[in-house]
């Protein structure tokens, strides 16, 4: 009754494989879909006709047709929108591109200062007072919106015999001292001579190095003719040996130019096949030129037989002349394919030159090592298919001419050849491996401090101090726009706000401080601290090798030389405010009598390192640079006393003054110019005595009464009174501090032999010094 029907099974509904399909894999499941493999970008013609292209280059697709498979049109604009948004991004680009362009071009305008216009304001007081020197911007240039912009004026003064006159920027000591001129001058209502601010000492006392002027002269005040500095005969090599030992100990390890090995090795070449006389080589005749200078300068250290009036041929600073002039001839062959040696001899050039007091010189020889330099491809990286020790020598060579030219540039206030953006050397190294190459064997100052962490120190405190320098001055015009009938020490809040900005940026140098290794720094006695302003005694170390000791004690000077100069354009001889100045050093309380306080400080701290080695140590006896930082520290410290003559600073000023005075005249034993300028120096000192303490208080001093000198206080005069006193104005009352006619006149002719001093570095003009015989063709 019940039927029962099989169930069919899964595999009987589906259809019986063929017997060719049959496999014993026949039961496993399907594969999964692979993904099309997706094509980042068609070609043009895939694209151009919207079929598939695969990754391949050529496609399929142009391989069978045969065509050519490209990518050319795969930025091209194919819609509007796409169109629109790329000249959106042009616009945008374009405007960006112009604003690069301005910004550029102000920078220019800025550094070039092309337009020079004269004007008497900066300088004169008075504009359009004759006589004086007058003075000019360094340039008034349109900026973005058509206004001139005003930059800082300079001077123009006469030097030696010259008819044209010479340009000194704001930074130099010139400019100062032309400042220092105006204000006395406005102080007595009287017109000061233009030779007040000529240059003639050296172009009055010298005629040749074989006749020099005809003179009264005690037979020990002469050099003897037959000495190694007027006689023309060269040296020895006996000679030759004994000033070239000089130079390994003091120049080589403060300015590293020469590889020592190489050098010798040169040197001892020369002499081959002759016994007596060597053969030429620039590089020689220049080292033994500057090692004369400064071993003949050290040698009289131990002599008084020099006075202000032997600036002639025998000067020790002119030393080795002959031996610069050969050097000079020989290089002339080399100008137009100059090699290594060839810079060499230019570098040491400058520096004799510097030493010899002709700046000027100096400055147009540094503008042709400058061009030799980049001819040789110095101010780019070395090659690195150059050995290390050649590498390490460029970049040396390279830096070295980065600090002279910037040194002398900031010091004669002009404007720098060199600009770090234009190179890519990198800085020299400093360590271990380094000092191995160099070819000298000195000995190791730390783990991580040689003979050669000096120069890279020093480079890059040039570095800083010249980015300060750069910043100040280009910030003039944005500070002071005032016409030509004012300065900037007429506008107060001018120049407040410049000291303000000036304040700032000095702490660039703070840091730099920061950064010197102990081993390059001088111990101080009773916690002093090294580069400051405590005016502390050194801890001189008594068994350190003297090239250990020239090191540090010549970066501290070049630091605090560089500070004073930053500082001193804030030493102002006209009030800033209503109210008496201070009457105590910490009471500087505004910007420009804080940055003229700190002008002092260094100039103080300078001085009293000087003065401590000279005394006790010969480290920097003979030394030209240091006797030129503290004439520098003098005059600066001269303009402080007048401008901010009261209080105890000033005091301290004072007190600096006279041991510069001590400074110069253990110079004078070395270099006659620095006789000169010790005579000026012992004058000024004694002018201020009447404005620090008038000569009332003076009298009961000396008289010893004690009771007076405790209880009766200095008077504090207002400046105008004291500098008034000091010039002999007609007021009965001023005149009573006994300040007479012969004081005014003194102080006057004390300021034209500055003036005269601080441009005595063209003072040896005369052709027959260099090239004897010129006159004999009428040149």
């Amino acid at each position: 009754m019940f039927t029962t029907f099989p169930i069919p099974s899964t595999s009987s509904s589906r259809p019986n494989p063929s017997p060719s399909s049959a496999s014993p894999t026949a039961t496993q499941p399907p594969r999964p879909r692979q993904k099309r493999s997706q094509v980042t970008r068609a070609c043009d013609w895939c694209r151009t006709h919207r079929i598939k292209c695969d990754t391949n280059h050529p496609c399929l697709n142009c391989q069978a047709r045969g065509g050519q498979c490209s990518n050319d049109q795969t930025n091209s604009i194919r819609t509007l929108p796409h169109a629109f948004r790329e000249i959106e991004r042009l616009r945008q680009r374009h405007k960006e591109l112009q604003e690069e362009l301005e910004e550029e071009r102000n920078r220019n305008r800025n550094q070039a200062a092309s337009l020079v216009v004269p004007s008497g304001s900066q300088i004169l007081a008075t504009s359009g007072t004759p006589g004086l020197p007058r003075s000019t911007p360094l340039g008034l240039v349109a900026d973005s919106g058509g206004s001139p912009q005003k930059y800082w004026e300079g001077i123009y003064i006469h030097t030696t015999k010259s008819p044209t006159k010479t340009w000194y920027g704001p930074s130099s000591l010139l400019y100062f001292i032309s400042r220092l001129a105006v204000f006395l001058a406005s102080k007595l209502q009287q017109y000061c001579p233009e030779r007040y601010t000529q240059c003639n000492l050296g172009a009055k006392t010298l005629g040749g190095p074989f006749n020099p002027p005809e003179k009264p002269t005690d037979e020990g005040d002469r050099t003897p003719s037959d000495g190694p500095i007027e006689a023309k005969e060269y040296l020895t090599p006996t000679q030759e040996e004994y000033f070239l030992d000089f130079y390994w100990q003091s120049y080589h390890t403060t300015l590293l130019v020469i590889n020592e090995d190489d050098f010798k090795q040169h040197y001892k070449s020369l002499w081959a096949g002759s016994r007596r006389n060597r053969k030429p080589s620039a590089l020689v005749d220049i080292v033994i030129a500057l090692c004369m200078q400064y071993g003949v300068a050290r040698a009289r250290s131990n002599s008084t037989s020099l006075k202000a009036a032997d600036i002639d041929a025998g000067d020790a600073a002119l030393a080795g002349r002959w031996y610069y002039c050969r050097c000079q001839t020989i290089l002339a062959y080399e100008l137009e394919s100059p090699t290594i040696s060839t810079l060499q001899c230019n570098i040491l050039s400058v520096v004799w030159l510097c030493s010899a007091s002709l700046q000027n010189i100096a400055d147009n020889t540094l503008a042709l090592t400058a061009r030799t330099a980049q001819r040789l491809g110095l101010h780019l990286s070395p090659p690195q298919d150059v050995p290390p020790r050649e590498r390490e020598l460029r970049k040396r060579l390279w830096w070295s001419i980065y600090v002279l030219e910037t040194k002398i540039s900031m010091k004669l206030g002009r404007p720098f050849l060199l600009h770090p953006s234009r190179a890519s050397c990198g800085l020299p190294g400093d360590d271990h491996e380094v000092a191995t190459l160099s070819g000298s064997n000195f000995a190791p100052l730390g783990d991580h401090v040689t003979w050669l962490s000096w120069n890279l120190h020093i480079t890059k405190l040039v570095l800083v101090a010249r980015n300060v320098y750069t910043e100040f001055y280009d910030k003039y015009p944005d500070v002071f726009d005032g016409d030509d009938s004012q300065t900037i020490y007429d506008t107060t809040k001018a120049l407040e706000a410049y000291a303000d900005f000036l304040i700032t940026h000095m702490k660039d140098l703070e840091n730099w401080v920061k950064d010197v290794p102990d081993a390059l720094k001088t111990p101080r006695q009773n916690r002093g601290i090294p580069f400051s302003t405590d005016c502390s005694s050194l801890e001189i170390e008594q068994f350190a090798p003297l090239w250990v000791q020239h090191q540090r004690i010549l970066l501290e000077l070049l630091y605090h030389n560089l500070c004073t100069n930053l500082y001193r354009p804030f030493i102002s001889f006209k009030q800033t405010s209503s109210s008496p100045p201070p009457t105590h050093s910490s009471s500087y309380t505004s910007p420009v009598e804080t940055c003229a306080c700190s002008c002092a400080s260094h100039a103080m701290a300078a001085t009293q390192i000087m003065h401590q080695v000279l005394s006790t140590t010969d480290i920097l006896t003979g030394w030209h640079e240091a006797f030129q930082w503290q004439w520098n520290c003098s005059m600066t410290l001269v303009g402080f006393v007048l401008a901010y003559p009261n209080g105890d600073l000033a005091q301290a000023a004072h007190e600096s003054i006279g041991a510069s005075l001590e400074v110069l005249e253990t110079y004078s034993r070395s270099f006659a110019i620095a006789a000169s300028v010790a005579s000026l120096v012992r004058g000024v000192g004694e002018t201020l005595d009447h404005i620090v303490a008038p000569p009332q208080l003076e009298s009961k001093v000396q008289a010893g009464d004690e009771a007076g000198r405790n209880k009766v206080p200095v008077p504090i005069v207002h400046q105008d009174e004291q500098v008034a006193a000091a010039v002999g104005l007609a007021d009965d009352d001023v005149r009573s501090t006994g300040l007479h006619e012969e004081s005014i006149t003194n102080l006057r002719d004390i300021l034209e032999a500055s003036m005269e001093m601080a441009v005595a570095v063209d003072g040896y003009n005369s052709s027959n010094m260099w090239w004897p015989g010129m006159e004999s063709i009428g040149l």
